[in-house]
């Protein structure tokens, strides 16, 4: 009977702790339209869906609070990442996001090209086949009044000399 306590007491433990662990916390509005918006542009070229990363969110916000509502400079984040500022007007996840898709038009497949006056690479990061996390966030900037909206990737895209899909 005295080891049968301990083994209870661990089982009781383990199923506890696989319960804590396995439930997730439910998507916010704003992460299920993010991932609506992104899944729909990649549906569009045949990629597969993102699946919401709550780190990668964390760090976004992080990031668009430590900017004090400016563009960050992400070259040398270890994420791939988007960002839109937006003065004058809040921006909706979806419209961040179709802002980016809208960079499309001007992307060329064939070539992996973009006129030097567009910013592709916003858009080939959304439809990127290899990035399967997506977490974004968004500071809003009274002072401003304006909006910085920052959308992070793993594994990161845009890899030079590899086409997006």
């Amino acid at each position: 009977m005295k080891m049968l306590k301990p083994c209870i007491a661990l089982t009781a433990l383990l199923l506890l702790t696989w319960q804590c662990s396995s439930q997730t916390p439910s998507p916010t509005p704003a992460s299920q339209e993010y991932l609506a918006a992104h899944n729909q542009a990649r549906s569009e070229v045949g990629v597969g869906p993102l699946k919401w990363s709550d780190a990668l969110a964390k760090s976004a916000r992080l990031q668009s609070y430590k900017q004090n509502c400016s563009f960050a400079d992400l070259s040398k984040s270890r994420y791939g990442a988007n960002q839109l500022w937006a003065g004058g007007l809040a921006v909706t996840p979806k419209a961040a996001v179709e802002a980016w898709v809208a960079e499309k038009k001007f992307y060329n497949y064939a070539d992996n090209s973009c006129p030097p006056e567009h910013r592709c690479g916003v858009y080939t990061q959304v439809v990127w086949r290899k990035s399967t996390d997506l977490g974004c966030a968004q500071a809003a900037c009274p002072k401003e009044q304006s909006t910085l909206t920052i959308c992070f990737y793993n594994p990161p895209g845009n890899i030079v000399g590899e086409k997006p899909y």
